[in-house]
């Protein structure tokens, strides 16, 4: 079975674990990379961008130390090698400002981390779900 590369940019502790968690229950191989603020995200993607280490799918905060989220996005989004790479923020913000700032530059979707821990599970699993089972990616990421 193939192996999905996943990079989750967060720098909650508490949330990288229940995502990790939600994730390795699931029945599809993944590689699981971390970074835990915006900068250490970019200097990730930026270090082979196409190479083998670049993720086929981007889970990302907004909240994050050194670059935000919508910053660590927009850089994304503007770099033919990465642009490609679908990006759903997932976040704890549901300010409406937050909301069209992802999509304003070219988020794939926007998901509000839910509170309740069985939801929060439910949520990531279905994340995993729909982008890794139904979702076709392009060749160069797969």
């Amino acid at each position: 079975m193939h192996q999905i590369h996943i990079l989750l940019v967060d720098d909650n502790e508490g949330d990288i674990l229940l995502t990790r968690e939600a994730l390795d229950d699931a029945r599809i191989v993944n590689k699981i990379s971390i970074a835990y603020d915006g900068l250490e995200a970019i200097h990730f993607l930026k270090k082979d961008p196409g190479g083998p280490d670049t993720p086929d799918l981007i889970l990302l905060d907004i909240n994050l130390p050194k670059m935000t989220g919508t910053e660590v996005l927009g850089i994304i989004k503007n770099d033919p090698d990465l642009k490609r790479i679908p990006v759903i923020m997932l976040t704890t913000s549901s300010a409406e400002k937050d909301i069209l700032a992802s999509y304003d530059n070219y988020a794939n979707c926007y998901i509000t981390k839910p509170v309740d821990l069985d939801r929060f599970m439910d949520v990531v699993r279905t994340i995993e779900d729909f982008w890794i089972s139904i979702v076709k990616l392009p060749k160069a990421y797969q």
